[in-house]
């Protein structure tokens, strides 16, 4: 079952447990996910499980910065609600990766390269994502490959 097809049926399940927290997130996932198909081929495309996982990536960084905002504008009650869809979000992603394999993977893209400075880390970047397969956020992917480059 492909993640967009497991949110499909977890957005039926939550209309039946009348859940609306997680309906209304799970609502705008797959509005996102639509968004997605058309930009990358037509309206008729269909979401595979490497842009669900770029889409659902987005939607959390959204999430997290909106909380941010309401914490800061003194708003708790609407920042817990965008945490709590973040907990629901996160749910579909893969297993991240831990820091052993990070490293690993980092030092086989540096390797592939042949980088030797921080003037190639935007091709290093470019390899380990591809290795990395959605496992791994840009921010620590991008703190790795600085910490080897340096």
């Amino acid at each position: 079952m492909t993640l967009a097809e497991q949110i499909d049926h977890d957005l039926k399940e939550a209309m039946k447990a009348r859940d609306a927290a997680r309906l209304g997130t799970l609502r705008m996932v797959k509005s996102a996910f639509k968004y997605a198909a058309i930009e990358k081929s037509g309206a008729d495309a269909v979401v595979d499980d490497e842009i669900a996982t770029a889409v659902l990536r987005k939607q959390i960084k959204q999430r997290e910065d909106a909380a941010a905002g309401f914490e800061q504008g003194g708003r708790p009650e609407q920042a817990e609600k965008e945490k709590a869809e973040i907990v629901v979000l996160s749910a579909y992603l893969p297993a991240a990766l831990s820091a052993e394999e990070l490293a690993v993977i980092v030092k086989e893209a540096i390797a592939e390269t042949g980088a030797t400075g921080k003037a190639q880390m935007g091709a290093v970047m470019k390899v380990a994502q591809v290795k990395a397969g959605g496992r791994a956020d840009g921010k620590s992917l991008s703190a790795e490959v600085q910490k080897h480059l340096a």
